[in-house]
């Protein structure tokens, strides 16, 4: 479900970022400038902006002339440890609140890169097939099963009832974190996959010769009482 931004959402680093902004200063909502960036909010346009300085809780870039505030929160997808290692960097964002009577202007880099990851995984998930065997590592387990980090940006879930052969109540009896496990593709569904270890072991079954039993023919069993009484010596 996609994240709706509001203004309460960064009050207090808001007022933190803009606090070196007179007080007597009164936006012009007719200005050309903010005006457009009005319409890149509506578009969701993306814009490549030079991160200009580091403020309390975010950093600081311009566009159209504009200061506007990006939340450490909103530049990576993980958790940014270190603002200054973003100074002067060029990335990517989109504008989530133009407020032109409250001069605020604030803008992501989140949504953008959630987007592309999106975009990334859909494209690996395509060159995977059900029937694929291969190995991964357990990365977590729950009380319904394991999921398994494939690498290449990749992972699926080993459900608890396709762990073992045998029926366990809960996925640590097997497995535990870090463990590599060879697992099948069963199943891909909304973009999600299904493994299962226990597959493994059927598809061997499978794979294993057939073998074929003679049976002799009628006449192969054929006994008459000469024959059972011609090596007896009396």
């Amino acid at each position: 479900m996609e994240e709706k931004t509001t203004m309460d959402d960064f009050k207090e680093e808001l007022e933190a970022s803009f606090q070196d902004t007179q007080e007597n200063d009164v936006a012009d909502i007719t200005d050309p400038a903010w005006q457009t960036l009005v319409q890149y909010l509506e578009d969701k346009t993306v814009l490549t902006v030079k991160i200009g300085g580091i403020v309390k809780s975010g950093v600081v870039a311009y566009v159209e002339g504009i200061r506007g505030f990006i939340p450490a929160s909103k530049l990576s997808l993980g958790y940014v440890e270190n603002l200054e290692d973003w100074l002067n960097k060029k990335i990517q964002v989109q504008v989530i609140t133009a407020d032109p009577e409250n001069q605020k202007l604030v803008l992501s880099a989140r949504e953008l890169l959630r987007e592309k990851a999106a975009e990334e995984r859909r494209s690996k998930l395509a060159s995977v097939q059900v029937g694929l065997v291969t190995e991964g590592k357990v990365e977590s387990i729950q009380p319904y099963g394991a999921f398994i980090d494939l690498g290449d940006g990749l992972s699926g879930l080993v459900h608890v009832s396709q762990i073992s052969e045998k029926r366990i109540k809960s996925p640590d009896v097997v497995l535990k974190v870090g463990d590599t496990v060879k697992v099948k593709v069963i199943a891909i569904k909304d973009g999600k996959l299904s493994l299962s270890m226990k597959a493994l072991n059927e598809t061997a079954a499978e794979d294993l010769p057939e073998e074929k039993i003679e049976i002799p023919k009628a006449e192969e069993l054929t006994t008459t009482l000469g024959d059972l009484f011609k090596n007896i010596k009396l």
